[in-house]
């Protein structure tokens, strides 16, 4: 699900990655909403803010505004930046290093909300600036891992481009298109699954309060192990398990022979 990036991902990988990051974002997204009165997982509704409240005067609100647009911000460099530095190590590492940092903020969110959380002002204000820059840095660690085939935390260019590839469904011509066809079956997959983890997420966070952090925070940690869960199964066909672990020490010491060197 993470192995592999831009041309050597296949449809299925896509399609995997989209769920599971889709459901993710809409579990967080509706749980912030119910919890804080405000969305985390896109930024179009903050900027209109921002710019509400300058007009308005309120400096405090300003700034609050444009810490969340940056944190965002910050979110996706710090994604693709990690991505791009630790690739010399290989795909796998690369990605699935990335997303444990991811996991550590929903957890470090999950166990706040859960053991402290008192509902003040500035607590909200932290963990929303929290939460936005999870989503930035997921949005960016799908895109950068497929190519930006798939962007999953926010639905505004999802529909566009499911209205646009629907007008060119409606032609016979396309219809056989096996392109199209998966085009519109990721965008389908995007919303549906977004959509099942808005109502998860609203469910969990209504039964069990900040506790849905801590099940977002699973469920991401879900596509290493299907990775790591299919490499030992090929692994154990081709060759042998120990076989494997052997050539990746091998490969370990002698990257770090270079680095001595």
């Amino acid at each position: 699900m993470v192995r592999r990036e831009g041309s050597k991902r296949d449809h299925r990988s896509n399609l995997q990655i989209a769920a599971v990051t889709a459901i993710a974002a809409g579990m967080v997204n509706v749980a912030s909403i119910m919890a804080f009165f405000t969305f985390s997982s896109n930024v179009t509704g903050h900027m209109a803010i921002f710019s509400e409240e300058i007009i308005r005067g309120n400096l405090h609100q300003s700034i609050v505004m444009f810490i969340w647009l940056f944190s965002f911000l910050a979110g996706a460099f710090t994604a693709h930046f990690l991505i791009t530095k630790l690739k010399k190590e290989g795909n796998f590492y690369a990605n699935s290093s990335t997303i444990f940092v991811e996991i550590l903020i929903l957890l470090a969110v999950a166990i706040y909300g859960r053991l402290f959380y008192l509902e003040s002002l500035i607590e909200t204000e932290v963990l929303v600036g929290l939460l936005l820059f999870a989503m930035g840095y997921q949005n960016s660690l799908t895109a950068t891992i497929t190519n930006s085939v798939v962007k999953t935390t926010h639905l505004t260019g999802l529909f566009t481009d499911l209205g646009m590839s629907l007008s060119m469904w409606s032609d016979k011509i396309n219809r056989s298109n096996p392109v199209l066809r998966q085009k519109l079956q990721l965008q389908f997959t995007i919303a549906g699954t977004y959509f099942l983890g808005g109502l998860f997420g609203g469910y969990i966070y209504a039964v069990a309060g900040f506790t849905v952090f801590f099940f977002v925070a699973l469920l991401m940690f879900m596509p290493v192990v299907y990775d790591v869960f299919v490499l030992i199964q090929f692994k154990l066909r081709h060759g042998g398990l120990m076989a494997y672990i052997l050539q990746l020490s091998r490969k370990r010491k002698l990257a770090e022979n270079r680095q001595a060197q």
